[in-house]
C-alpha cells in the first residue's frame, strides 16, 4: 500500500538564519549569501547565535587532540568553517604560542571569527596534552624522528 503524502510535507524545512550585525560592526557579506540560500558557501549563516553558545560549549567540552579534529571537521562538514591550529613562527612557551585561525569566508562574522578562536585557546590552556599531542603532530617534540639504527 502507498500512502498519500500531503504536500506540505515534501516543501523543504527552512532552517533559521542568523540576524545580521550591526552596520559597520562587521564585514561579513551576509547579504550576499542570503541571495543563494540553497549554496554551500551559505551554510554558514546557519549558525545563529544560539548555535554559536552551543559550538563553544562544545569545544570547551574537549579532552583531547581526536576530540578537537573531530571538532574542526564536523565545524568544515556543517557550517563549511575551516579551522587551522598550528605552532607559531617563535617559539611555543605557552598556548598564546599556538596560531588559531579560522578561514576567511563570506558570512562568517568578525565577532565569531574571534570567539571560536578564544574559546579553543580557554580549552587547551585547561587541557595541556592536547597542547603537547598538537606540538608532537608538527614534530616539534621529536616523536615523528626515527632514531638512527645501529648496525
Amino acid at each position: 500500500m502507498s500512502q498519500v503524502v500531503p504536500s506540505e510535507a515534501l516543501q523543504p524545512v527552512m532552517r533559521p538564519v542568523r540576524k545580521e550585525c550591526p552596520p559597520g560592526a562587521c564585514d561579513c557579506q551576509r547579504e550576499a549569501l542570503l541571495e543563494c540560500l540553497h549554496a554551500p558557501e551559505a551554510r554558514i549563516l546557519w549558525l545563529t547565535r544560539e548555535e554559536e553558545k552551543r559550538l563553544i560549549e562544545r569545544i570547551s567540552r574537549v579532552t583531547s587532540y581526536d576530540e578537537l579534529l573531530h571538532v574542526g571537521h564536523l565545524m568544515h562538514k556543517n557550517l563549511g568553517i575551516r579551522l587551522h591550529i598550528s605552532p607559531g613562527p617563535n617559539e611555543v612557551r605557552t598556548v598564546r604560542g599556538l596560531q588559531i585561525q579560522l578561514a576567511e569566508q563570506p558570512g562568517l562574522c568578525r565577532k565569531t571569527r574571534d570567539t571560536i578562536p578564544a574559546a579553543i585557546r580557554k580549552c587547551l590552556e585547561n587541557n595541556l596534552t592536547i597542547v603537547y599531542t598538537l606540538l608532537d603532530a608538527h614534530d616539534l617534540l621529536g616523536a615523528a624522528a626515527q632514531p638512527p639504527e645501529r648496525s
